[in-house]
């Protein structure tokens, strides 16, 4: 854990990266399922029962396994640590404030959403800013799930 001393003053620069990362991984994640989507109503149109395709079946862990390992690439040359304790939260929780964008307003909604969000959550890895990562994550999820559930 970094003391304040050695603590970058302005993250800034970080937290844009992370915020772009997000963006990006987000509107990746949505063109693909929606790519999925359309493949397998195309491949199923015939089929009167249950019909799943192969991409069905992998569209999440793929996604999940390229954001992390483009998370982990990209916080590494960002020098945002500890990765252990931002890269996972960033992961696991994201479908929540995506899928709400994305039913309320669309995939444009999906990829703000993902830059709020990766940036707020990479922002708690400096302990002076930690509480207003925590807020701003702790925002975008309650408005996800109030969205989601309302």
């Amino acid at each position: 854990m970094n003391s304040l001393a050695t603590e970058p003053r302005h993250a800034t620069l970080r937290v844009s990266g992370a915020a772009v990362t997000g963006a990006v991984l987000a509107a990746g994640a949505v063109h693909h399922l929606a790519w999925v989507k359309r493949h397998s109503d195309k491949a199923c149109e015939t089929t009167d029962g249950i019909c799943f395709t192969w991409w069905d079946v992998t569209a999440l862990p793929l996604i999940i396994a390229v954001a992390l390992v483009v998370l982990i690439v990209v916080y590494k040359r960002l020098d945002i640590r500890p990765r252990l304790a931002v890269i996972p939260p960033t992961i696991l929780l994201a479908p929540l404030p995506l899928s709400a964008a994305q039913t309320t307003a669309g995939w444009w909604a999906a990829t703000a959403v993902g830059a709020a969000w990766a940036g707020s959550v990479a922002l708690t890895a400096w302990s002076r800013f930690r509480v207003l990562g925590l807020s701003a994550s702790a925002a975008l999820l309650l408005g996800s799930l109030i969205v989601l559930y309302r």
